[in-house]
């Protein structure tokens, strides 16, 4: 249950238009709900303003269906993320309407409109062409949160140059979300250049020295430029809900 819902639901009451029993019922089930597998969290949105997200990875497309379908019946919309292509078809034939991105492994299923509640824009940044997948993964789930985003694609530190051509739309985003493989350099640059949150998003794309992210990671960790966030390996869904808090009205 979302605030919206929970506000008409007291307000009928109060008006006569439901009965205490009625109420009741609906409120039963608000803190969670057990699934033989999971525990769903229905009162995440009333908390953090953004309902329960669906991790797939390690679940069977039936468990994240069944989770699916209890989000669903609470009127929320459902976003899935680190889903496979084949789980993905499975979902489909339960929840045709669902939009799935390949690429980000993202899947959503929206039982409303998504409404606009960030102060500004989200830019999201790459610095190569082979961070886009991480990058999408940022740049969806920060627009089911209800962020206008924008892209920024293969600017890296390789050619600067290519940066710096796009500084306009840099300096007019509220929150940047930057990500990068390699030695992790780009978001260093980009956070000299602004005095908004810049978001790090270590990828794990580069040679055998870059250790699968690790001394990407590293690298943002020990940055030179102050006030940079850093969040996990790959990690694009962690970077947009970063970005949704500090940008909601």
């Amino acid at each position: 249950m979302n605030t919206k819902l929970l506000k008409k639901l007291l307000t009928d009451l109060s008006k006569g238009e439901v009965n205490v029993d009625s109420a009741l019922t609906q409120l039963r089930t608000l803190p969670f709900e057990e699934l033989e597998f999971a525990t769903v969290d229905s009162h995440r949105s009333l908390r953090r303003g953004f309902p329960e997200v669906i991790y797939g990875e390690g679940k069977s497309a039936l468990q994240i269906r069944e989770i699916a379908r209890r989000m669903i019946a609470l009127e929320e919309n459902v976003l899935i993320t680190r889903l496979e292509a084949k789980k993905a078809a499975a979902l489909k034939k339960h929840f045709p309407k669902a939009v799935y991105c390949k690429d980000a492994r993202i899947f959503f299923i929206k039982t409303h409109k998504v409404e606009i509640c960030g102060r500004g824009k989200v830019l999201v940044i790459t610095a190569g062409t082979s961070d886009i997948p991480v990058a999408e993964e940022a740049a969806l789930t920060a627009e089911y949160m209800g962020n206008k985003v924008e892209r920024l694609f293969d600017v890296g530190v390789a050619g600067l140059h290519r940066l710096l051509g796009k500084k306009d739309k840099i300096l007019s985003a509220n929150v940047l979300i930057v990500v990068a493989g390699m030695e992790g350099a780009l978001p260093s640059v980009v956070s000299g250049l602004v005095a908004r949150p810049v978001i790090a998003v270590p990828t794990s794309i580069g040679y055998g020295a870059n250790l699968g992210g690790l001394t990407t990671l590293m690298a943002m960790l020990t940055s030179c430029s102050s006030g940079i966030s850093v969040v996990n390996i790959d990690n694009g869904f962690g970077a947009a809900y970063a970005a949704t808090l500090i940008n909601r009205d």
